[in-house]
């Protein structure tokens, strides 16, 4: 993740606290190949490796294969991609970073500082420091997405997860900072939902009050990191009509009876989506369900239930460049019956019918969760 920093207002000195930003993120399991036996091993043992190098040993026959994932885990080699449905957490630390007395180096005899001025007396620099205080130590994390023309302010948390007393009621940045020794750390947790592709920049200020035993000061400065969200999933729908539920019976009948006839003729469409893994990682769906307008209701045609075990059906894993096809029978409640508003699907100007949206919900290899929805799907009213 690039990043870019601001020069505070007296550059020449270097800050008493500095800034580290790292991204919060899952480790993995460890692949462990398994090595064949050498050539010269009889020919009965090169049909089975090494078994020091099997990342799993056993003796039970329900998995004669190797089994390549090791019980070790392995922390993100790099920053990683960030996708549209995942929240994006980091870690912001602000450490104290001033060397305790005694631990400063004594000057070389050969570098000037180490030459004394006339009279005997050492150069300023030569002089004893004034022993600094770091206090009010705050945080302060802000993000620009790419849609948005102005930055949002996002709320920090402790390292536990919660707000600390420090911290103001939503948890954003303290309202009174945190003074800090030597060695000491303040640390603090942000998260963001990615919500669209592009540029994503995190901007991060420190400011703290440098004192000394007779004079003050306050200091601040900025960091930039820069990272791009990119796209998780690719939804296509498609909507087409089925036949009514219901059906106009001939005969000779009063006008009210024909208009009670026609109040419970229902409509129906089937919506398709496909749902396609543009991610570089593997995803399981974990939940796909549409959130209709008033005066709808679907039926799921998906692997939510078996019909064959009465149970749920296995969730579908997308690897990357897969496909899922998904359906759903969207049913017209009618003006009357189901609808506890006594109203039926409502159109718009253009004759147009909204359903609502779609949304779909994953996790990752190691349980990371991402969601996303559409939005608004509909159709055009068949007269």
């Amino acid at each position: 993740m690039s990043h870019q920093r601001y020069p505070s207002i007296d550059p020449k000195e270097p800050h008493s606290v500095s800034l580290k930003v790292l991204r919060l993120s899952r480790p993995s399991l460890v692949v462990q190949h398994p090595l064949p036996a050498p050539v010269s091993a009889p020919s009965t043992a090169q049909e089975t490796p090494i078994p020091s190098s099997l990342a799993y040993n056993t003796d039970a026959d329900t998995n004669p294969d190797p089994f390549l994932l090791a019980p070790i885990l392995q922390l993100p080699p790099s920053f990683g991609s960030a996708y549209v449905g995942e929240t994006f957490s980091c870690t912001l630390c602000a450490n104290h970073d001033v060397p305790l007395p005694g631990e400063q180096p004594p000057p070389s005899a050969t570098t000037p500082s180490a030459l004394t001025s006339a009279g005997g007396t050492p150069p300023p620099q030569q002089q004893q420091q004034k022993k600094k205080f770091t206090r009010d130590v705050r945080i302060e994390a802000e993000m620009k997405t790419p849609g948005s023309g102005t930055v949002l302010k996002l709320p920090l948390l402790g390292p536990d997860g919660k707000g600390d007393a420090g911290d103001g009621e939503d948890g954003g940045s303290s309202s009174k900072g945190t003074d800090l020794e030597p060695g000491q750390t303040l640390q603090r947790i942000v998260s963001f939902g990615l919500k669209e592709e592009g540029n994503h920049v995190l901007a991060v200020t420190v400011s703290y009050y440098e004192a000394t035993e007779t004079s003050g000061r306050t200091r601040t400065f900025r960091k930039l990191y820069q990272f791009i969200c990119k796209g998780s999933l690719i939804v296509r729908t498609k909507v087409g009509a089925l036949p009514s539920t219901a059906t106009m019976t001939g005969g000779k009948e009063g006008e009210e009876e024909e208009k009670k006839k026609k109040r419970k003729k229902r409509r129906r469409w089937v919506m398709e989506a496909q749902l396609e893994n543009c991610s570089e990682d593997v995803m399981q769906l974990c939940d796909v369900r549409l959130d209709l307008e008033r005066g709808l209701r679907y039926r799921d045609c998906n692997w939510e239930v078996d019909r064959h075990t009465g149970g749920r059906a296995a969730r579908p894993v997308l690897h990357p460049g897969e496909v899922e096809q998904c359906c759903f029978v969207v049913e017209d409640k009618g003006e009357s019956g189901d609808n506890d508003d006594g109203e039926g699907v409502a159109e718009d100007e253009d004759g147009r019918i909204v359903f609502g949206v779609l949304g779909i919900g994953w996790r990752s290899e190691m349980g990371n969760k991402g969601f996303l929805s559409t939005g608004k799907l509909g159709t055009r009213a068949v007269r």
